[in-house]
């Protein structure tokens, strides 16, 4: 009978801790879910782009390149309702800013302007990057959207000083001079003077 007893007890027992471990999961889960409503409408109020262009250089870019353009609209497109919905969006802009890299018109094609282009693609490969961690730091994800609209402007601005820079009229002389800098950086070294060790100066 004493067994009896005892295995009834640890039916009741295990019936009410399994109980107990339901309702704990119960919890987290309404905790987690509370939590990400809480994260998604932080990240949702801050996600604001500069998504339009700011000079007619930049207008005039997206015209002719198009990962430039693409860009731009995918920045411009908000997400909406969930918060995997702003971890597709972020996937895609990081491969979108990546893209940049890959076709820069020629007048665009200088040092600068990649330095530029990098910058940016840290800042949105590191939003990426925050926006999936299974905890988001939805600070750090809010305080990247300024550092990227920041970029933006120093880019457009960058492509735009370059553009003004060619409108300026060379003066007389000058295009010539450039053309024989470039010949002679064209110019391989040519054999270089000796001296003669034993006659080491003029008389």
């Amino acid at each position: 009978m004493n067994f009896k007893f005892i295995y009834i007890f640890l039916m009741i027992f295990g019936f009410l801790s399994c109980k107990d471990d339901n309702e704990k999961r119960q919890v987290e889960s309404i905790k987690d879910i509370k939590k990400k409503e809480v994260i998604f409408l932080i990240i949702e109020k801050a996600w604001v782009f500069n998504a339009k262009p700011i000079n007619e250089t930049s207008r005039s870019s997206a015209v002719g390149w198009d990962d430039w353009r693409s860009f731009l609209a995918e920045l411009d497109q908000k997400p909406k309702k969930t918060i995997g919905a702003f971890q597709k969006k972020s996937a895609e802009l990081s491969k979108k800013a990546m893209a940049l890299n890959n076709l820069i018109p020629l007048e665009f094609n200088k040092p600068q302007i990649k330095a530029r282009i990098a910058i940016l693609i840290t800042k949105v490969q590191m939003l990426d990057l925050y926006i999936h961690l299974s905890d988001i730091p939805e600070q750090k994800v809010i305080a990247l959207i300024p550092e990227i609209n920041i970029q933006l402007v120093a880019l457009q601005n960058q492509m735009d000083q370059i553009v003004q820079k060619n409108k300026i009229p060379l003066e007389e002389g000058e295009s010539d001079l450039l053309k024989m800098l470039d010949t002679t950086r064209a110019i391989p070294n040519g054999p270089q003077m000796q001296l003669d060790p034993n006659n080491s100066h003029i008389e």
